[in-house]
């Protein structure tokens, strides 16, 4: 089993149409809870149609980093992806088993490997590719193109915001306190 960051929502915190519909409007209006609604929901979308053809979100995260960036040992996939290096391994010999990627001592440094897409993986990534396509535009159904556009922008600004505020390897924590 890997152990990486939750596809599953608490289910005490997740709501159908009529709860959210029936939630006073000054938590309607949180966008912290708005983010957090759309996310679960896309979280579970996702899970779902990738489990369909044996695939998870990981496997599709470590594919696009080979073929995007290159090939890169299991600890620069793990920085890349956001997959914890000690779920990393797993996530390679599921891709491995099914020849989706290989794994090769480092010429630099004969203690790790490097792992590279192949023309398999390459095959599957496509394929992922025009799955994930489809779940995209289920989630994002009640959007004209323009807005989506306009969401995918803000929500990169949002995260590039965010993430350049976060020291490597800390946990989020609440921003200070603001004085009056």
């Amino acid at each position: 089993m890997i152990h990486v960051m939750s596809d599953t929502p608490d289910p005490d915190m997740t709501f159908g149409a009529a709860e959210t519909a029936a939630a006073p409007a000054r938590l309607r209006r949180l966008p912290s809870r708005l983010l957090n609604q759309a996310a679960t929901h896309a979280n579970r979308l996702v899970a779902a149609g990738l489990s369909e053809v044996g695939a998870h979100k990981w496997h599709y995260a470590v594919l696009a980093s080979l073929a995007d960036v290159g090939p890169g040992s299991q600890a620069t996939l793990s920085r890349r992806t956001g997959i914890y290096r000690s779920d990393m391994v797993a996530v390679i010999n599921e891709l491995a088993d099914h020849d989706f990627v290989e794994r090769a001592p480092d010429p630099a440094d004969r203690r790790r490997n490097v792992i590279t897409i192949t023309a398999r993986g390459r095959g599957r990534l496509a394929d992922l590719d025009g799955r994930l396509a489809g779940l995209q535009d289920a989630l994002l159904a009640p959007l004209t193109a323009a807005e989506r556009d306009q969401l995918i922008e803000l929500l990169i600004r949002l995260a590039d915001y965010h993430a350049a505020r976060q020291p490597p390897g800390r946990q989020l924590s609440a921003p200070p306190a603001r004085q009056p």
